[in-house]
Order: structure tokens, then sequence, then C-alpha cells
């Protein structure tokens, strides 16, 4: 699909969304409503968990940070914001989070495909059905909050059940015009602008935001640049009825490689890079259209509509380390000393469209026995993916080649079309609340290969059940538990070969179990302690994660993932009354003491599939993780942040190898420690704020991904900025 279509559907959406109702709402918010209908309507705004004031409603584990956890802490990426929440593992790539592998509860983090990720409750991947990568992932710095969700409250959202949801939380207007602007720089040739300003006019929100990043990776030859841009209108439409219109642009134009280092390589020097003619360019429009309508006082229609165009077109010389360069079969390409040059490129060019629109109803009603929350929504998702590869000789151009492999070896088109709808209900007895839901994902599948004109199509119809509750043991702790049906689509390749037939690949299903408890035991100590046990029927996992061969996927089978989290957070100022200041902790603990294949089980690694693996571990499965903070802060002066990173060792093949191969793409991952230090002053009677941070403190060298072969972590990021709030 052309990009002038890609534009037009979207277009297109908008203009249908602009009459159409919009918003989904989480039950707890349904609640808010009442007493809503004298007044102006309430922002739109999709959420997943709300507030701290919603929690205890929520029938499962649950974490936000906020706003001032992600100030203090001065987050270089996503994956040192997720690494704060209990039972998440984000693996690093690049160095900048730009690509994030986000792991939940044991799942295999590659491209955090067994994750659903949200933007204002709106799907971010650019195909969350037929192709669930996060090749693409917004700057943190556009967002307020992030919200994570686990247990059986997923199923209102899907299609992906089965690790939990994590949805990033844009900021409203501000009711006066306001804004801020802040420059930071560091080593590795860092440098971050970021800008925002917005109010309230008459009755009209506006807010633009917009940031520039460009920075060096992790490896030598990898230069990466970032432009990131939205604006957000949010109207009144009378005393019941608001809407809100959100625009963004993300553009990547990156030196940046795909395959790790054998063996030999990171031996003799672990930041090395040879594929300096790497190329990763993309573009991604985006635009959702939002409007609430209270009925009444307890009833309220929301309704969004969504669409993005992302293109991606990553010119690369390697897959992995086993394959270098890619065109190997070419004399001229078979050897490490043609990388210099133009020979071996692969081309790998797409272009994605995905839209839809998504009404949910929300209602709070009482009788004489309970109160009730209920909450339904349906939703209509099409995807279309446009998918090139040319091997050329040329890593910028669309070339033919001269190459043995040289011109077009892929032309596909890749459809999806997914219809969904959920029905929960909340009945609250006092102290005592059940939710039962269940939710409905039919979705179909197409692929064509242009090349030969062959076409193949399947389908699935998946229904998800769940049930969650929670006892108020105190006014201060309440008692979660749950149980619900995992499910996780296939990738139309997966399930449609390229000759048009259909291959034999379930969806991932589960039953996922929890137990926990959360709350306030003393003032200023918050924490939440939750026990988890994940049962899958058949889980999918990356083959590249049980011998490097590539992206294709391979059954699991049975397998079990069975743990405890811990989250907890001090609060000075609020347990003895500290006054202008405040010294806080939180810590993040998850165990993983179960997460192995069960069952009948061989094998994936090529030569080995003879050799049972069955109570291995899963790869990249660590037992244990965690995060510790210190701090102190002064309302207006000088701030001091310490933090710990703990990650347990983990194995990377389905044969639990040890040992490191010669292709470094298995064997053993040691466990480590980092340490980040983060510090801030607030220069008295000025509104300018002063940063300075220390990623990776001591300097350490350590493997944080052998997937496509070793890939280290960062070095040592020093880094100094300011901030000027108006």
């Amino acid at each position: 699909m052309k990009k002038v279509t890609a534009r037009a559907a979207l277009t297109v959406v908008l203009m249908a969304g602009a009459s159409a109702p919009a918003l989904a709402q989480q039950a707890a918010q349904g609640q808010a409503a009442q007493g809503q209908a004298a007044q102006a309507a309430v922002v739109p705004e999709v959420v997943v968990v709300g507030n701290r004031m919603a929690l205890p409603t929520i029938p499962g584990s649950a974490t936000i940070l906020g706003a001032e956890v992600l100030e203090r802490s001065q987050v270089y990426s996503v994956n040192e914001a997720l690494r704060k929440v209990p039972g998440v593992m984000p693996r690093e790539e690049e160095g900048l989070g730009l690509r994030p592998n986000i792991g939940i509860r044991g799942l295999n983090p590659t491209r955090s495909s067994k994750t659903l990720l949200l933007e204002d409750g709106i799907p971010l991947t650019f195909a969350p059905y037929g192709d669930n990568a996060s090749y693409y992932h917004p700057s943190l710095e556009r967002f307020e909050r992030i919200e994570v969700l686990k247990g059986s409250g997923q199923i209102a959202f899907g299609p992906h059940t089965v690790g939990g949801v994590v949805n990033y939380i844009t900021p409203n207007p501000p009711k006066e015009t306001s804004g801020a602007i802040g420059l930071r720089g560091g080593n590795r040739d860092y440098y971050e602008a970021t800008a925002n300003i917005g109010g309230t006019y008459g009755q009209t929100g506006l807010l633009l935001n917009a940031l520039r990043k460009e920075a060096d990776g992790a490896r030598d030859n990898i230069h990466v640049g970032v432009t990131d841009v939205t604006g957000k209108l949010v109207q009144p439409l009378g005393r019941n009825q608001a809407v809100t219109l959100k625009l963004t642009r993300y553009e990547e134009n990156s030196q940046i490689t795909y395959s790790g280092l054998t063996l030999a390589e990171y031996s003799a020097d672990p930041r090395q890079n040879p594929f300096r003619n790497d190329r990763f360019d993309s573009e991604r429009w985006g635009a959702s259209l939002t409007h609430r309508v209270d009925f009444t006082d307890t009833v309220a229609l929301t309704t969004a509509v969504y669409g993005s165009t992302f293109d991606r077109y990553w010119w690369r010389q390697s897959s992995n380390s086993a394959q270098r360069p890619n065109d190997s079969s070419d004399p001229r390409c078979g050897g490490m000393a043609n990388l210099d040059t133009t020979c071996g490129n692969e081309g790998r060019l797409r272009e994605y469209v995905a839209f839809g629109v998504e009404p949910r109803l929300s209602a709070s009603y009482r009788t004489g026995a309970f109160d009730g929350d209920f909450l339904a929504g349906v939703r209509a998702h099409y995807e279309d993916q446009d998918r090139l590869q040319v091997n050329g000789d040329t890593p910028t151009a669309r070339s033919a080649g001269t190459t043995a492999n040289g011109g077009v070896r892929e032309d596909n088109e890749r459809k999806v079309d997914a219809y969904s709808a959920f029905v929960q209900n909340r009945f609250d007895f006092g102290r005592f609340a059940l939710t039962p839901g269940v939710r409905m994902e039919a979705i179909d599948f197409e692929r064509t290969n242009r090349l030969t004109g062959q076409q193949g199509s399947t389908d699935l119809t998946e229904w998800v059940p769940g049930l969650g509750a929670t006892v108020q043991a105190t006014e201060e702790v309440t008692l979660f538990g749950g149980v619900h049906r995992g499910f996780s689509p296939p990738r139309v390749e997966d399930v449609v070969s390229n000759a048009g037939g259909t291959v034999d690949l379930e969806a991932e299903r589960s039953w996922n179990w929890e137990l926990g408890l959360r709350g306030a035991a003393v003032p200023g100590v918050e924490f939440e302690l939750a026990w988890f046990r994940m049962d899958f029927d058949n889980q999918i996992v990356p083959a590249s994660v049980a011998g490097g061969t590539g992206a294709a996927l391979t059954s699991a089978g049975e397998t079990l993932h069975q743990g405890m989290e811990l989250g907890a957070r001090l609060d000075s100022a609020a347990m003895f009354g500290t006054e202008g200041y405040s010294v806080y902790a939180a810590g993040a603990w998850t165990w993983l003491w179960d997460a192995e294949f069960k069952g009948r089980r061989f094998s994936s690694v090529s030569g080995f599939g003879t050799v049972s693996v069955t109570g291995n571990d899963l790869p990249y499965a660590p037992e244990h993780l965690l995060s510790l903070t210190l701090g102190y802060q002064r309302d207006a002066g000088p701030g001091l942040e310490v933090e710990a990173v703990y990650t347990g060792s983990m194995y990377t093949d389905d044969l639990n190898t040890v040992a490191v191969t010669a292709d470094g793409q298995r064997g053993r991952m040691d466990a480590y420690w980092l340490f980040n230090v983060q510090a801030n002053w607030t220069v008295p009677g000025t509104p300018v704020t002063l940063y300075a941070t220390a990623k990776n403190l001591f300097d350490r060298t350590v493997v944080v991904d052998r997937s496509r072969g070793s890939i280290p972590n960062n070095p040592r990021l020093l880094q100094a900025g300011a901030k000027w709030t108006f």
C-alpha cells in the first residue's frame, strides 16, 4: 500500500470518528461519573488503572508510575522506568529503549510481543493483531504517567491477555497557559531538547509537546536521532459531552545494526560493531478522536476512533552473528572483509496501516442487595502490512543489485480484520466485590505473495473468560485475586505461508491465576504483594532464543510460570509529617521460582531435535529481579536519588546451555548489579531546575541479549541539563 493511500485511509477514519461517540473507560471511571451530569463533562481519557483512589477496586495487581517518580529518577528510557514495576523485565537492545523488549512474569521479552502496549488506552504497536512487535516506541518524555495492569482485568482490553497491559498516559491541557523548555546533554554525543506549551482558551484546551533527541548507542557505529511531536485538543460539547483530538508524528533516522557479536568479537571488544553501513529510518503518523457523553450521572458512552501509519526501512548487512554478511552465497560477500564495502545489503522495507473504532458503555447502579458497575464494549480493527525485501548493493536505495541473491526477494501484503467484544460487571457487596467478565476475539488473516500471485487465508475465534474478586480487609488493606484465560493471537506470517497454505500453529492459550494483598499498613508506607501462576497449553517462543534461527516461531507446548512480586514505597513526609522535605525509598522484587517446559518437549536448537528439554528453564526468565531506590528531596531545593538494579542469571536457549557458543547466540547470561545516581536542584527564586545523572555509575559491561549474538549494556552515561517552566 502506498503512502498516499495510507494517509487517505487515516483521514477517512478521522472523518468517520467526528460523528461517533468515543473513548474507553474502566469501570472505576464509571463510578467517578456520578454527580457530573450537572457539570461540564470530564476530559475524555482512556485508562486501565486510573488513579491511586481506584486501586482498591482493581481485582488484580496494578502499578502507577506517576510524573513525580519519572521526574525524580530522570529516567533515560522506557526500560529504566519499567524496571521499577514488579514482575516486568525490559531487555536492552540498542541502548536507548527505541525498540524495547518487555517481558512480564517470565514471558519471553523479544519485541514485547507478549505484552499489550497502549497509549491513552489505544493500541500503540503498528499491528497488534497481525505482528505485535515493538519496532517503534514513542519517547518517554511524551507521557505524564505509566500504568501497568496484570491479572483478570486484562480481558477488558486485549487482544493479548497472557502477561499484562502497559498503558502510557499523555498529559491533558492545563487550565492556565503554561509550559516548559528542557535541554540536556552528555557523553556519547547525547543531546535532548524538549518543549511543551498549553492552556485553556474559553472552553478549548490545547497542548503541544515536541522533542528532539540524538545519541550514540551502546556500541560503536550506532547513532540515533528521534523527533517526536504531539498535539492535543480537548473541547467540551455542552454540559455533558466532551471530545479529544490527538495527533502525533514520530520520526527516527539512525545508523543502527540488527546483529550481535560472536564470542570472539565480544571477547576482543564488546563495544565494537562491524556493520557501519546499516541504516534504520522510520516515520509514524497517528491520530485519535475520542468523545464521551454522560446520558445520566451514572451512565456514559465512550468511544475511541484511531488510526496510524508506520513506515520502516531497515537496510542491514547481517541479520545475526551466524550469517556474516547476509549475502554470503556470493563469493564477493562471503566474509567479514567485505563489510566495509557495498556488498550484501538487505532492505527490509515495511509499511503498515492500522485503524479501528471502539465504543464502550459504562453504568453504575444500585439494588437492595449490592451495588454494581457495568462495562461493555466492542471493537472493529483493521491492519494492512506491505512488506518488501530488496537485496541490493547500496544501503540507501531500492537497487536491483548484482549479487547472487540480489533483487526483490519478498513482496507481501498481509491483512487482518479483527472484531472483539467484552462485558464485565463488578458486583459490590460492601467489603466484598466480585467481577466476572468475558471477551470474544474473532480474527481473519490474509496473505498475498505478489511475486507468485499465491494467496491464502484463515481465521480464529477465541473466548476469553475472567473472574476477579476483592475483599476490603481494613480501610487501608485490600485482598485481591482472580483467574482468567490468557490469549495471544499468532502473526499473519505464522499461520499463512508464503505459498498460501495454512500453517498449523495455534494461538497461545493459558490459565492465569493471581492472589495478592495491597494497601498502606501505616501512613506513608504503600505496598503490593502478589502470587501468580500461568499454566500454558501452548506457549509460542521465538526460535532465535533456541539457536539463532531468525524470527521464526515454534511451539513450546506446555509451560509453567509461577512466582511472587512485591512492590513497596515509603515516604517520610506522610510517615512523620516532615515539612519541606521527604526521605523516600521504593523497591520492586520479582521471584520467579518456576519458568519451565512441561509435558513432552524436545529442543528447537538445530541438531538437537531429539534431546528432551522437559523441566528445563524457559529462555530469558531470570529467577530474581530487584530494583531499589533511596532518595531525598526538598520542596524547593536540592534532591538526590540512588538506584540499584539487580538482574538474575538466565538461560538463552531451551537446552539451558551454560558455556557461550562461538556465534554468541547461546549460553547463560550471568547475574549483575547496576547503579544509577540522580541529582536535582531548583534554583531559589527562579522557575529553573538543574539536573545531573550518572547511569551505570561504575561502568560495568555485561551481556543483556544473545538472541542474534551477544549485545552489551550501555556504558557509563553522564548527563546534565536544565528545565525552565513558565
